[in-house]
Formats: C-alpha cells, structure tokens, sequence
C-alpha cells in the first residue's frame, strides 16, 4: 500500500504544448496540447515520448541515445534552447512549451532541416590535414598529452545545434558560419598533427566567418557539453589578426609562397 501511495506522489500532471506542422497538409504551424502525468526522474524526452507512445502516434521529432552523446533531440523548451534528455520536468512549471529549434527551417513538427548546417560545418575542412605525410610502415602520428589537451575542449560537441538556435547573428544573418562549425575549425587549427589553417582561413577568417560573431556568449550559455564555442572564435580572431599584420611585417614571407601582400604590387 505504501509503495502505491509512493508511487501516486511521484507523478504530476503537466499540460505539455507543442508546435505540429505538416507541411504536406498545414498552411503554417500550429500549437496542440497534451496532458502528460510525469513522473519525478523523467526528462523531457521522457514526456515526449510518452505523448508519441500514448498519445499521438503523429508527432515527429528526433531522439537516438538519451544520454546527452548524440546532440539528436534539441529543442526549444519554454523558449530556451535545450537538449531534451538532459533537462528534468522536475525544473519545469506545470505548462511546457516545446518548439522546434530556432533559426532552422521547419521539415516537420520539432524536426528542423539540417542540410544548412552540415554544409557549414563541411566549408571548415574539419579534418586533419597532415602536417607530414606518412606511411603505414612508418606508423602512426604521435601527440604529446601537452598537445591534445590544447584542443580537447572543442572535440566534445555533439553537433546538437543548441548554438546555432540560441546565436543573436544566426537570427539576422542566415549567411554566418555560425559557432559549432567555427569552433570546430578551432579545434583542428590547435591540432600539432595539422596543417590546414591556411586552406580553412578562406572561410574562417571571413565577414561570413569569426568577423561575423558580435561576441554575445548566448551559444557557450546553452552548450551542454561546455565546449564554449565563443571562447573558440574569440582565440580564432586573435590568430587571424596576428596572420594579418605578419603579412605587411613580414612579406618574404608571402613571398615564398608565391603570394603578394595587400597593398604590395601583384
């Protein structure tokens, strides 16, 4: 008896809203509500996936791990960019507004259209370049921990768009590379076993690039990994301004490399 009263307080009712659109039959988006009863340790994925189990079998929306890991299930949750998994109901009032993330086309329900951002996040080159190339008889490339630890930070994003959704310059200019993407060009410009800096300044160091970033700091707020993209654009600028002024400073150098400095005779 007492396991059942037990039980009976550990849930509560809350009037849960959620942005539907189909846009094989809505003419625009519309909110529809559900009455969920949460139970005590439940996150909001929990929620929703209680609506799309008991509920209503046509909402759409992702989710893959619910371990915080797959960065699959971000959405707006009272108008704060949040991934589902990792925000408790019990923090939450009794009515849950959920929305698809902001700055990001609608596909379905609280899916957005990605396709945007993947291009982005391809334009940074995010890959190693070798700084040598090597053969598989020579083995592999070796890293000091001194070294790893100068980009480890910016490896944990889990590509959940939380930034994108909560960045002030995403909602003006659709253009902006935006602060995953940057970031991730940051962590590979740090990599000892890297030489691409230069063949990702074309868009890094770009208006479209870290010039674009008014340094809000609204998309290392909502990170939940702690990987402070604005941190990293921040640190990309003062290299980029360094590699600016070395052109005039030192111009054998551009020399070298066949090239000749702004301002110089082509």
């Amino acid at each position: 008896m007492s396991d059942v009263k037990t039980s009976q307080k550990s849930v509560r009712q809350v009037e849960i809203e959620i942005l539907r659109y189909n846009p094989d039959t809505d003419e625009k988006p519309y909110f529809q509500t559900y009455q969920v009863p949460c139970q005590e340790e439940w996150v909001i994925l929990d929620a929703v996936n209680y609506i799309k189990d008991n509920l209503d079998r046509s909402l759409s929306y992702r989710w893959s791990c619910h371990m915080a890991v797959c960065g699959s299930c971000g959405m707006m949750v009272n108008g704060e960019p949040t991934l589902s998994c990792h925000a408790f109901v019990r923090d939450m009032p009794d009515k849950i507004t959920i929305e698809p993330l902001e700055n990001f086309p609608i596909a379905r329900d609280l899916i957005v259209d990605m396709d945007g951002f993947v291009e982005k996040l391809s334009s940074v080159k995010p890959y190693i370049n070798a700084a040598e190339e090597k053969t598989v008889e020579q083995g592999t490339y070796q890293q000091l921990p001194e070294q790893l630890q100068l980009y480890k930070q910016y490896t944990q994003c889990i590509n959940c768009m939380l930034c994108y959704s909560a960045c002030p310059q995403m909602a003006l200019n659709d253009g902006f590379v935006g602060p995953a993407a940057l970031a991730l060009a940051h962590r590979y410009n740090l990599d000892s076993r890297d030489k691409g800096r230069e063949v990702r300044e074309d868009v890094v160091a770009s208006n479209a690039g870290i010039w674009e970033c008014s340094f809000v700091g609204a998309c290392s707020e909502v990170c939940p990994k702690h990987v402070d993209p604005a941190a990293a654009i921040q640190q990309t600028k003062i290299a980029a301004t360094g590699d600016y002024f070395k052109k005039f400073l030192m111009p054998w150098k551009n020399a070298q490399k066949g090239q000749a400095p702004e301002g110089g005779d082509q």
